[in-house]
């Protein structure tokens, strides 16, 4: 499997990048994966050199220009079109990877993932999702967490059923029970999208629908996969991320409060393209690079997107 990495995104860019790499083949020596390097290729090989990366394991794809982590998206994928994310995505598009991962600008990366490689036939809309960490060790899904502020009641549908085929084939759970974001447990609470939401969630085949779930159900072991729209699942992934920064600087240790550190987990998955595209914290360190490989790994060996299509198809 060809996995592409951005060497220049991030704030400490290339180096954390190659040190990740280092990582997850010292982790994973039996990994079939090869990875090509988009980047300037001079500091990216004395880096690889450095890391004792064999090139047997990499191909470099020279690519000088950088996208800035505060440029316009679409401005600068347009101007910038040697730029390590736009080449990244061109090699995307034509099939020389597999999978492309960034920890460079977001919002590059969700236009480049719509525009470059497009949706799967059959979803309306693209979601990013992202783990989140329950008190009794286990991990759920939290789904959209802020590429689709605003939704209709089919968007959040989808979502789920994303959502739950994520939690399947990527986290291992045989059968993810789905939970609605909302106010209070019972039908018929919430806002007119929750409202109009539930009984289709409730009527979905695909799906193992438990209900309404509550904010302090999130991080206990209510359900799987929690579905709600983008603008409330930004707010939760952003305090659950303060939780970290608030026990590292009052010098809290707990085994459950190092989960929320967001490098447990790598990067967020964007569901509902046609290929694995996983995008990192533009702080990422090594850590979060190799398990954002190990991610678009195991979404390319568990042919995830082909059973994303096949679900979408019927």
């Amino acid at each position: 499997m060809n996995i592409g990495l951005d060497m220049m995104g991030g704030d400490f860019a290339p180096l954390e990048a190659a040190k990740g790499i280092r990582l997850f083949m010292d982790e994973y020596p039996a990994s079939p994966c090869r990875f090509f390097l988009f980047g300037d290729e001079a500091p990216i090989a004395a880096l690889l050199e450095k890391e004792n990366i064999p090139p047997s394991h990499t191909t470099i794809v020279h690519a000088p220009q950088v996208i800035g982590m505060h440029e316009h998206p679409t401005k600068a994928l347009k101007e910038k079109t040697n730029s390590s994310i736009a080449v990244g995505f061109q090699q995307l598009a034509k099939g020389g990877i597999d999978a492309f991962i960034s920890a460079g600008n977001t919002g590059a990366m969700l236009v480049g993932a719509m525009f470059s490689i497009k949706a799967i036939e059959g979803v309306l809309r693209p979601t990013i999702a992202t783990v989140m960490p329950k008190e009794n060790g286990k991990t759920g899904v939290l789904l959209d967490v802020g590429l689709n502020a605003d939704c209709k009641p089919e968007n959040l549908n989808q979502f789920a059923i994303l959502g739950s085929l994520y939690a399947r084939h990527i986290l291992g759970i045989s059968q993810p029970r789905v939970g609605l974001l909302n106010v209070g447990e019972e039908e018929g609470k919430g806002n007119l999208l929750a409202q109009a939401t539930y009984p289709l969630l409730k009527e979905n085949t695909q799906i193992h629908f438990t209900g309404n779930v509550e904010g302090r159900d999130v991080l206990l072991d209510k359900a799987d996969v929690v579905v709600c729209e983008g603008f409330t699942g930004n707010v939760v992934l952003k305090m659950a991320e303060s939780v970290y920064d608030i026990t590292r600087a009052k010098n809290i240790q707990h085994e459950f409060l190092e989960r929320f550190n967001f490098e447990y987990y790598g990067g967020t998955p964007v569901l509902g393209v046609s290929k694995p595209v996983i995008i990192g914290h533009g702080i990422s360190r090594q850590t979060a690079f190799k398990n954002m490989i190990a991610v678009a790994a195991k979404m390319i060996d568990s042919k995830l997107m082909d059973t994303i299509r096949a679900s979408f198809t019927a």
